[in-house]
């Protein structure tokens, strides 16, 4: 499946003022001096500047967008935007990510080295390895989300590749197929499991690691996008995870879900509202019991493991 492609207005394609190319249109250094001390320009990195206007609407992955693109102009052969700099290109969720240094790929053959916030990568990229996408060379999906599992941990790495496989990026055959061909690579000790752990069906950053937070803490894997049914047979709810042999369903309430239900006219507080009845039907419906969590409870790991726990395999009653 292609991605569809930026929008051509998107303030990441505008220009990237290049020092060299600006000399030769006439400007002198004084005067790129100015143009930065009046705040009209943002140097992205040492010689390359973008219109402030630009840079001031952009988020931190954004940011990294052009930096990485800078890079990338600059580079005295030609490079690759990869790793985390490649999925910036893909409108990839960063969550995790280190957006420090930008990533590029060597196709000369020759070792990387980094330098100056940019990290080279080197070795063996196939031709199909490499596409062009809003206007840049960049590695393919299914390569970025190798590639992502050697410059972090377990949870960011299946964030990044359950995105890449629920918008159609990537296919799970393509990661598998690609993965075969990366027994030299170094660092792919976690690809493996990350791999194993993904799927397609975690619709958000906060599903993914809900998904990886069952599986550190030793909880039976559970059905993901589970359907609800009426006595009909109709589907009348989705849930996120659910346990049907255990009689439990969870659903993570993250912003973003809430903002996604939001219709026209409405408020946040009407969303909490129309989620409520809807708990309510599922109860009636399957009288299984329902487990919300949010951002804070997965930065408390051990705490919500332990009430999770308590909720899959309650305690028998005295006798």
């Amino acid at each position: 499946m292609m991605l569809p492609p930026r929008d051509p207005d998107d303030p990441r394609n505008g220009p990237i003022l290049l020092r060299p190319d600006l000399l030769a249109e006439g400007w002198h250094d004084r005067a790129i001096a100015r143009m930065l001390s009046r705040k009209a320009w943002v140097r992205l990195r040492n010689g390359a500047y973008v219109p402030a206007s630009a840079w001031e609407s952009l988020t931190d992955a954004e940011r990294h967008g052009l930096r990485a693109r800078a890079v990338q102009r600059q580079a005295r052969t030609r490079v690759v935007l990869s790793h985390v700099s490649g999925l910036v290109e893909y409108d990839t969720p960063t969550w995790g990510l280190d957006l420090s240094d930008v990533h590029v790929t060597r196709l000369d053959g020759r070792a990387g080295r980094r330098e100056a916030g940019v990290v080279q990568h080197c070795g063996v990229v196939e031709e199909e390895d490499v596409v062009c996408r809003n206007g840049v060379d960049v590695m393919t999906a299914t390569r970025l989300a190798l590639e992502v599992t050697t410059v972090t941990d377990v949870e960011a790495s299946l964030a990044v590749v359950n995105h890449l496989l629920h918008c159609g990026a990537t296919t799970r055959l393509a990661l598998e197929q690609r993965y075969a061909g990366m027994e030299r690579w170094p660092r792919t000790l976690s690809t493996d499991l990350v791999l194993r752990l993904a799927d397609g069906r975690a619709e958000s950053v906060g599903e993914s690691r809900c998904f990886h937070f069952f599986f550190r803490q030793g909880f039976p894997m559970p059905e993901l996008q589970h359907e609800v049914r009426d006595s009909s047979g109709e589907v009348v709810a989705r849930v996120d995870f659910a346990w049907p042999e255990l009689g439990v369903y969870l659903e993570f309430d993250g912003k973003v879900k809430y903002e996604k239900h939001l219709r026209p006219g409405e408020r946040a507080s009407d969303v909490v509202v129309r989620e409520k009845r809807r708990e309510e039907m599922i109860y009636r419906l399957t009288g299984w019991r329902c487990i919300r969590l949010t951002w804070a409870d997965l930065e408390r790991p051990e705490r919500t493991a332990a009430w999770i726990r308590a909720v899959l395999f309650p305690p028998l009653a005295a006798a």
